[in-house]
Formats: structure tokens, sequence, C-alpha cells
């Protein structure tokens, strides 16, 4: 064999290796690639399972909110018709105030009339 047909064995054998060098380093790279994407994706199921876990948790309390809202807008309703109750008979009540005034007067100038007369 010639010196030359040699180093082409040599040279071939060296291209070989590296390809199969950098073919390995590339699977490894894939592997280390899909093993990070695989670790991303449970972490990710993790946080998507926790954010279930709260969002139920959540909406029971929107539903206890809204209940209790609910409760106090019946109970404003009610404060609202009895507010009105109070006002009308406050509103009778000082009428009546006014009334009863006016007889006063009237009673107590009739009541001077008689002591005019009577002297």
């Amino acid at each position: 064999m010639s010196a030359g047909a040699i180093v082409a064995l040599i040279v071939a054998a060296a291209v070989v290796a590296a390809v199969a060098y950098l073919v390995r380093r590339m699977l490894r790279e894939r592997a280390a690639e899909r093993e990070r994407l695989l670790r991303d994706a449970r972490d990710h199921r993790t946080q998507a399972d926790a954010s279930v876990a709260r969002a139920r948790e959540l909406g029971g309390e929107v539903e206890r909110h809204r209940a209790e809202a609910e409760r106090h807008a019946a109970m404003a309703d009610e404060h609202t018709r009895k507010a009105d109750e109070h006002a009308e008979a406050a509103a009778e009540l000082q009428q009546r105030v006014s009334r009863a005034g006016s007889a006063a007067g009237r009673h107590d100038e009739r009541a001077s009339e008689l002591e005019g007369e009577r002297s």
C-alpha cells in the first residue's frame, strides 16, 4: 500500500470518527433537550393541577360571597322599606303635632277671650 493510500485511509478514518463523534453529541443534545422538555411539561402540568385546585377553592369563595351579597341586598331592601314606613309615620305624627299646636292656639285664644269677658 502506498503512502498516499495510507494517508487517505487515516483521513477517512478521522472523518468517520469525527462524524460519529458529532452524531453522538447531537443525539446526546437531543436526548437532553427531550428530557428538559419533559421536565418542563411535568412542571407545567403540576402548575396546571395546582391552578385547577385553586380555581375550585376560589369558586367556593365566590359562591359564599355571592350568597352573602344576596342576603345583604335583601336586608337592605327590608331596611329601605322600614325606613320608608318610619318616614311616613313621622310625617303623619308631624301633621298631628301641627294640628295639636293649632288647636292649642285656638283654645288659648278662646280662653283669653273668655277671661276678657269675665273682667
